[in-house]
């Protein structure tokens, strides 16, 4: 493959009803720039899991909130990073990474632009990394003041489709999902491990996050779920955006989650149902146990279906 590929297209959208709930605390500690009063609620430090030989996910140790999950390659040649959480965790990532490692990231690939996959950017750039992503995720943090905090914070290499890095004998599949999580995701093939870190575009055993105002749609979740599940056979393991490490069986049964939640809604919508009546109806409730969490909660799970299903 070479460096630059064709242009690819994704999406990311919220729910116009989610609007309000989606700025309120809880939202801007899981998505944006950095909160300095976010330290109260996240993780002060990283655990990790080898999943391979060499490459590792990295997860909060602690804390209330939900900490995106970090990929980690580590070798002779090049250490790197898949994504890098909140600024506020940038040092204890890079302790972690140097435990692991022995050094600091030589290259940071974001798989999309929300603050807890990219915060710690422009400090992880002050310790040499080179920051790679879609071109879709550099043009959304550049004009984002909270993101676009100075040099190193955004991408100083992107692409449009797809590109492979060669690093410590690994060929590093990188490529475009479209409108899908958002407009800028990025998934990682790690083509001689059989590991597949796929960013949010895998809530492992959790209602997904699908940012429609910033391009991302149902649909397109769904199907990048499906390239995923394509490209994995049964010792395929993926590293996800939340959650723990995933084989090809967990991805596909919250694809099959995700299939019949929209189905469910779709049934109650067609009947003519107002949100109102709809919510009332909870027909998510057979997935509340297991997939219902602090901040894709079921009732939210099914405003955004209902918003995608209703929305052109």
């Amino acid at each position: 493959m070479a460096a630059n590929g064709d242009h690819l297209e994704v999406t990311i959208a919220v729910p116009l009803n989610l609007e309000t709930a989606m700025k309120n605390l809880a939202f801007l500690f899981l998505l944006a720039a950095p909160l300095a009063s976010a330290q109260d609620w996240m993780a002060t430090s990283f655990e990790h899991t080898e999943v391979s030989p060499g490459i590792y996910l990295l997860t909060g140790a602690d804390g209330e909130m939900p900490v995106g999950a970090t990929g980690l390659l580590v070798g002779d040649e090049y250490v790197v990073l898949i994504d890098d959480s909140f600024a506020q965790l940038g040092a204890a990532l890079l302790e972690k990474v140097e435990e692991l490692a022995g050094r600091p990231a030589d290259f940071i690939i974001n798989t999309h632009a929300h603050g807890d996959h990219t915060g710690s950017n422009q400090f992880q750039a002050e310790q040499g990394a080179i920051i790679v992503g879609h071109d879709n995720l550099r043009s959304r943090m550049e004009s984002d003041e909270q993101q676009n905090t100075g040099p190193g914070a955004l991408p100083v290499i992107t692409f449009s489709n797809e590109m492979t890095f060669h690093l410590n004998g690994h060929e590093a599949y990188v490529f475009h999902l479209p409108t899908a999580h958002t407009d800028g995701d990025a998934a990682i093939l790690f083509r001689e491990a059989n590991v597949i870190a796929s960013g949010d575009l895998l809530f492992r055993g959790m209602f997904p996050f699908i940012d429609l105002d910033s391009g991302g749609s149902v649909s397109g979740y769904k199907a990048a779920m499906q390239k995923l599940i394509d490209m994995a056979d049964d010792e395929t393991r993926f590293l996800p955006g939340h959650g723990p490490v995933a084989s090809r069986a967990d991805v596909q049964q919250d694809l099959d989650m995700l299939t019949d939640a929209e189905a469910r809604v779709k049934a109650l919508v067609d009947k003519g149902m107002s949100e109102e009546e709809l919510l009332a109806a909870n027909p998510l409730s057979i997935y509340h146990d297991e997939y219902n969490w602090g901040f894709i909660t079921t009732e939210r799970m099914t405003q955004a279906l209902i918003h995608s299903l209703t929305t052109d």
